[in-house]
């Protein structure tokens, strides 16, 4: 069995080192159709009427978010401030490009009167100076913000902590001189939207749509995908937790799909991050966490019982402190499986095989503590260090089968996406809803029905960072 399983793995792996990332052909696993988009939205709340800033506010105190689980937020609630739009001067024939580009910007699910129509209209017929330069460049800032950054306000998206690098590589000041430089306005703000082609999909989705509330649905979906970067790299893996599906990603086209399995909503619900894959391990072991070594007495247990640890798979051992630590060898029975794709980030998220394989039928996967179990997670992990650390296809089988922890540093950027689409592709290639299980949707449905927020220096939620390091 062991021959025939190296012989197996081999010949799967050296096809996949030599054309898994040009031929793009992904798996379709078996799924349902279509759902069925008004079912699952909801009426977003009527807008509450205020006063639309025309400049830059005062410096705002963000207001700390609470997840459905009631997450703690921090104690000390940090101050975020407003940005300040550059200025530039504005020709009659580029504001008019301008305002032609905000009229008809429903295309890309952002609202006109978000940015002034009207204001910009007159002040046109009044021709050029300095009102219509700081007007110009205010609006067109606005604009070009939302289409980068996205529209909704950072405390309305929980639990988001992928950094969108986007306003660094293309600031405010750059855009403005080159829009009105080049005097090429539509150009320089198409330039922005996203280029995952999921994007164009909903974008499509959105000019046949009629519902109301499923108008209302794609549009928060398009905004997600401008809080990412809009290049989102050459490879890539991207988690979409309501579907609870994982795709290895080469140049946007989906080489592999796997099932995964994500965390349960409240407190170990999966956060969305933006991350890199630095090793791949083969055999890991794990390191119990204090809250199963203490809170469910199994150090004690393991300490008292020698020959229970070793039967299990755990070293024990009691420390000068008192405290003990416990840690799980290689082996089947080991709660990350054969391999862990390590990602370090501050929530002790990463990817990970699991003993339990059989919970991948489950057509509701969400039952981890917060980190992602991957569906035939070693030929992932084998795919990654081949592609990743050029590691040859016989090596990575002879790592595999060695029974032994070996950490294999990857050489090449891998960004780790995990993100929370509530209308995307499934592995079908069908548009299609999934259940919204961490109730993050009405948030950004609530936003965009009221007046457009002043964009401010917060890159991510300031929600409590909870480590998830239990894969069980």
């Amino acid at each position: 069995m062991r021959m025939i399983y190296r012989a197996s793995l081999s010949g799967m792996l050296c096809t996949a080192a030599i054309g898994w990332a040009a031929l793009g052909t992904p798996a379709a696993a078996a799924q349902q159709g279509p759902i069925d988009l008004t079912a699952a939205a909801k009426p977003a709340p009527k807008p509450t009427p205020t006063a639309k800033p025309t400049t830059a506010a005062p410096a705002q105190t963000a207001t700390p978010t609470t997840t459905p689980a009631g997450t703690a937020t921090p104690a000390a609630v940090p101050v975020f401030q407003p940005v300040a739009p550059p200025l530039a001067h504005w020709t009659v024939a580029d504001a008019q490009a301008l305002l032609a580009a905000i009229k008809g910007i429903r295309s890309e699910g952002l609202t006109p009167a978000d940015y002034e129509p009207a204001a910009l209209a007159a002040q046109i017929t009044k021709g050029e100076g300095d009102d219509l330069d700081t007007l110009a460049s205010r609006l067109f800032v606005w604009l070009a913000e939302d289409l980068r950054d996205g529209r909704t306000p950072m405390p309305a998206r929980i639990q988001w902590f992928a950094v969108d690098p986007d306003q660094d590589l293309h600031p405010n000041a750059q855009l403005l001189a080159q829009a009105t430089e080049t005097h090429d306005v539509p150009g320089v703000l198409a330039s922005l939207n996203p280029t995952h082609p999921d994007y164009a999909l909903l974008k499509d989705m959105l000019s046949k749509a009629k519902d109301p509330r499923q108008i209302a649905m794609i549009k928060a979906n398009m905004d997600r995908w401008r809080w990412l970067a809009r290049d989102m790299g050459l490879q890539y893996l991207i988690i979409n937790v309501p579907e609870q599906e994982l795709r290895l990603t080469v140049n946007n086209k989906i080489i592999r799909t796997y099932r995964a399995i994500v965390g349960k909503p409240g407190k170990t619900a999966t956060p969305q991050l933006a991350e890199q894959v630095k090793n791949v391990v083969f055999n890991p072991t794990w390191t119990v966490p204090q809250s199963i070594v203490v809170g469910e007495g199994l150090g004690q247990k393991l300490i008292a019982s020698p020959a229970l640890a070793k039967r299990q798979g755990y070293v024990a051992t009691k420390n000068a402190d008192g405290t003990i630590t416990v840690v799980q060898q290689p082996g089947d029975t080991n709660s990350l499986g054969r391999v862990k794709l390590d990602m370090p980030n501050e929530h002790a998220i990463y990817i990970h095989d699991t003993p339990n394989r059989n919970l991948f039928a489950l057509p509701a996967r969400a039952l981890s503590h917060g980190c992602i179990r991957a569906e035939r997670a070693t030929e992932l992990a084998m795919t990654m260090a081949i592609l990743g650390a050029d590691l040859p296809p016989e090596t990575a089988v002879e790592y595999n089968l060695s029974g032994k922890y070996t950490k294999v540093p990857m050489t090449k950027p891998w960004a780790v996406y995990i993100t929370y689409f509530t209308v995307a592709r499934d592995v079908n290639g069908l548009m299609r809803s999934f259940p919204d299980i961490y109730l993050r949707d009405a948030p950004v449905i609530a936003s965009f029905a009221k007046p457009r927020e002043l964009h401010t220096d917060q890159r991510k939620s300031n929600e409590a960072i909870i480590k998830l390091d239990n894969p069980l």
